[in-house]
């Protein structure tokens, strides 16, 4: 009697649990990061902060610098896809950029947001994780060239400074804002502002 050949091993897949433990994981490791920076964070932290004890910890995570750049890449992704909804229907270029520089604000500005940390800790990062994150950067920043192209400025102002300059003021609002009298929409209006008096 011929046999059948046997059925084919179905691939495992991961469990709900096992997915909402690597959630637990990650959640735990954005607020290390954001508190203590990509340098002063070891997977021994996280691991004990998670209640996962010695080498299992990597069966949910490759390594440190594989977690902190899926942390970081998902950071830009949610304040891209954030900024692209705002300007979605915009069709005036200043009016675009004024909402693009409020929207990122707002997150940047959010007291509960582990986007600026995450975008910004990267400098004591090795050099191959480094290029990586600067190389994800770029592509988040090309939403303001984009918008930056489109608007009606002198020929001889060169877009990259501006674009620099620009990026430069939103990103370090975060070192001297305080609540109160101005809110993050508001600092995000007069930035645009400040944008475009320059070329009147």
């Amino acid at each position: 009697m011929t046999m059948a050949p046997p059925t084919p091993r179905a691939r495992r897949q991961p469990t709900e649990q096992g997915s909402n433990r690597r959630a637990q994981i990650l959640e735990i490791a954005a607020h290390l990061f954001a508190a203590k920076g990509y340098a002063g964070t070891s997977m021994r932290d996280i691991g004990e902060e998670a209640g996962v004890l010695g080498g299992s910890l990597y069966h949910h995570v490759k390594s440190k610098d594989a977690l902190f750049a899926e942390l970081h890449n998902n950071a830009l992704d949610q304040a891209g896809a954030r900024i692209e909804e705002a300007i979605a229907t915009i069709g005036d270029p200043w009016k675009k950029l004024e909402t693009a520089c409020v929207t990122m604000l707002e997150i940047q500005l959010d007291p509960q947001s582990l986007t600026t940390p995450l975008m910004s800790d990267f400098r004591t990062a090795p050099e191959p994780l480094r290029r990586l994150l600067i190389e994800r950067r770029d592509a988040f920043e090309a939403i303001f060239a984009r918008i930056i192209a489109e608007l009606d400025l002198p020929p001889h102002i060169d877009l990259s400074i501006y674009r620099n300059t620009l990026l430069t003021m939103l990103n370090h609002t975060t070192d001297w804002y305080r609540p109160g009298r101005l809110s993050p929409a508001d600092i995000g209006r007069q930035v645009a502002a400040i944008m475009r008096a320059g070329q009147a």
